[in-house]
């Protein structure tokens, strides 16, 4: 990206951009979630249902990470079967 006009190409960096920085959002997300459900379960006081609130915010967030680990993971399938790297986003014009 330089001081021309915007050329399709450049939606690599915007792609590889945005999937960064979804990526780091999901980290923040997930480090939040985990911080708030301690301290719902530390501050429940042997309230079963505080207690169980809190264990299912923490349940939630681990498993939004093993979603992303597993989407992750099966991208990484798909390119070691096929050989295509689609964890690549690469715009070629003709």
């Amino acid at each position: 990206m330089g001081d021309g006009p915007a050329r399709i190409s450049d939606l690599q960096l915007v792609f590889g951009n945005v999937v960064k920085i979804a990526l780091a959002a999901a980290g923040v997300v997930l480090f939040v979630l985990l911080i708030i459900g301690g301290l719902k379960y530390i501050t429940s006081g042997g309230d079963p249902k505080a207690a169980e609130s809190a264990q299912k915010t923490i349940t939630y967030a681990i498993g939004g990470l093993l979603l992303i680990l597993a989407s992750f993971l099966i991208l990484e399938l798909i390119r070691t079967i096929t050989g295509v790297d689609v964890t690549n986003f690469i715009v070629t014009q003709p």
